[in-house]
């Protein structure tokens, strides 16, 4: 779709490709308008297709973005997720870690020469295991260009097979009322199968995707034991994840 946008919104369209993410608060000062009138804003950017509004803010919207894209967007939040999730392995474990630039951080967090195997269905997070000299099961599928993940069939066929401590899954969108969900319906697929076949369950996600919904949801809140963050969300899904027994681990350092 596309849609006149004004000088202001243009500039926040500029603002977003350059840092991936802008908030309210700050656009406000910026700008020198009111709150109202940058979510109108927003708004306006997101019933065009351009934006993906968040809680306080807003992103680019970038339904199935190549890994690279997604790479250099909320790098500092994301490397204190992976730190935290990475902290929950234990010896001996048996974990499986899907694709993303999320869960990357928890496998570079991994401890080199861990006395544990993981399961990925990520080329690149495979990569980084081998460097670290953890012993590591790649799961056949087909590839996808853009998240250098393998998927379909064959990968829902090997997971199946398989029985974890625990898993760590990225996700695109955690709301209360649709759970956790994804942009590509393969990739929720294999999420499905994964938590189906796990003892725990933690979802890694940074605070973009909170309130945020996608057209595959993969788990209800109560389908996962944790969520490892980089700040807790706002009150009305903080009190849906306590009533659901879900555990936020929010890594703000």
């Amino acid at each position: 779709m596309t849609m006149n946008l004004n000088e202001r919104q243009q500039q926040l369209m500029t603002m977003l490709e350059s840092t991936g993410e802008v908030k309210v608060a700050g656009l406000k000062e910026t700008f020198g308008v009111t709150e109202m009138t940058i979510r109108r804003d927003l708004e306006k950017l997101e019933h065009a297709g351009y934006v993906k509004r968040t809680f306080g803010g807003a992103i680019l919207a970038s339904k199935d973005a190549t890994l690279q894209d997604r790479s250099v967007v909320m790098t500092d939040e994301k490397n204190r997720i992976g730190r935290a999730a990475a902290s929950l392995v234990q010896e001996n474990d048996s974990i499986f870690i899907d694709g993303g630039t999320t869960t990357l951080y928890v496998a570079r967090h991994l401890k080199p020469g861990m006395n544990i195997t993981v399961v990925t269905n990520a080329l690149n997070i495979a990569l980084e295991l081998l460097e670290k000299r953890i012993t590591t099961v790649v799961t056949g599928g087909m590839a996808l260009e853009t998240t250098s993940t393998l998927v379909g069939p064959a990968t829902v066929d090997s997971i199946g097979r398989m029985a974890f401590d625990r898993v760590f899954l990225g996700a695109t969108g955690v709301s209360a009322k649709h759970g956790f969900s994804n942009s590509n319906m393969y990739e929720a697929e294999i999420k499905r199968i994964a938590i189906a076949h796990a003892a725990e369950v933690n979802v890694v996600v940074d605070h973009t995707k909170f309130g945020a919904k996608e057209l595959f949801s993969f788990g209800s809140l109560d389908a996962v034991h944790r969520i490892v963050c980089d700040q807790e969300p706002e009150e009305s899904l903080l009190a849906a994840c306590k009533e659901n027994n879900v555990e936020l681990l929010a890594a703000t350092e």
